[in-house]
């Protein structure tokens, strides 16, 4: 897929949110022998899970992500305060899961209304990553922006440095995926991650993939790199288990965007909810569509 054709890419990084997390709800907080042992090797999105979903139902990954979308379409740009709102409006529609850092970063903005909760050890997990897709298309050709907004959205309910930083190099990697970049650019800005907090290191992986940020991005990366496609990267995440489906979101978001939708399995598209099918893939485009300035090229990325 060409370079310039970051629409398509764009579409692409969101609906591959939504396919990621609709593989891995199955698979959540399963070992990999269990998977092993009653799937075999699961490639197919079937429901079911921990939360008993319908085939092709998605969870707080993608529903947080395009509640955050939403808010700012209907801004015609970036206001936290609206994000917050349509946040919280998510949570009292009492939505099949919601993580307890997300619960409680959102009660208190509703309680108190500050839209930044104070820094918490505990608040190293991966809730605040699954909210990037639609961060990194407002903002793309834009890195001060990108960034901004990253820690921003973040803060209404993670407020730590390893959720920061996983949240811009998630962001930055979108954002080169949709300029045309290569993987060795993206295994660049990876890099550039685990030199500045090496606990970030997924080389030798561990094979560890809880909802801790660092093993997060650890099995995200791993697969990302040592796979050639769209497919063989998510059924590679999600049959670690652990938090799979917010590891399947955030390994869609990026290898959508990298690899673009022709290289989406048909028959994920069509197992995914329609609704929510046509919900992402017309937010992906209408988000870029108020970046500030597309970048014409990788090189020119933040």
């Amino acid at each position: 897929m060409p370079a310039d054709d970051s629409p398509a890419r764009a579409e692409a990084a969101f609906l591959g949110l939504a396919i990621g997390d609709a593989l891995g709800a199955t698979s959540e907080f399963m070992t990999p022998a269990e998977i092993r042992s009653r799937y075999g090797v699961l490639r197919q999105i079937r429901g079911g899970g921990w939360l008993g979903l319908r085939p092709g139902q998605v969870t707080d990954d993608t529903e947080m992500s395009l509640a955050l979308a939403r808010a700012v379409l209907a801004c015609g740009g970036w206001s936290l305060p609206a994000i917050a709102d349509a946040l919280v409006a998510w949570m009292r529609s009492k939505p099949i899961d919601i993580g307890a850092t997300v619960r409680k970063g959102l009660r208190s903005y509703m309680l108190g209304g500050g839209l930044t909760v104070p820094p918490n050890d505990w608040d190293a997990g991966n809730g605040a990553v699954m909210r990037m897709a639609p961060v990194a298309l407002l903002t793309f050709g834009d890195a001060a922006l990108l960034r901004r907004c990253s820690l921003e959205q973040a803060h209404l309910t993670h407020n730590h440095p390893l959720s920061d930083a996983a949240c811009v190099c998630v962001g930055r990697m979108l954002q080169a995926a949709l300029a045309g970049a290569d993987r060795f650019c993206l295994h660049a800005l990876t890099r550039e991650l685990v030199a500045l907090h090496p606990t970030f290191r997924f080389d030798p992986y561990s094979g560890r993939a809880s909802g801790y940020v660092v093993e997060t991005l650890q099995t995200v990366f791993h697969f990302l790199f040592t796979t050639d496609n769209f497919e063989d990267c998510l059924v590679g995440v999600v049959n670690q288990g652990g938090d799979a489906d917010t590891s399947g979101a955030i390994a869609g978001m990026l290898a959508g965007a990298f690899y673009g939708l022709d290289a989406i399995p048909r028959r994920w598209q069509r197992q995914l909810d329609d609704r929510i099918g046509a919900q992402v893939r017309q937010a992906g485009r209408a988000l870029l569509a108020l970046a500030p300035a597309p970048l014409l090229s990788h090189d020119q990325g933040p």
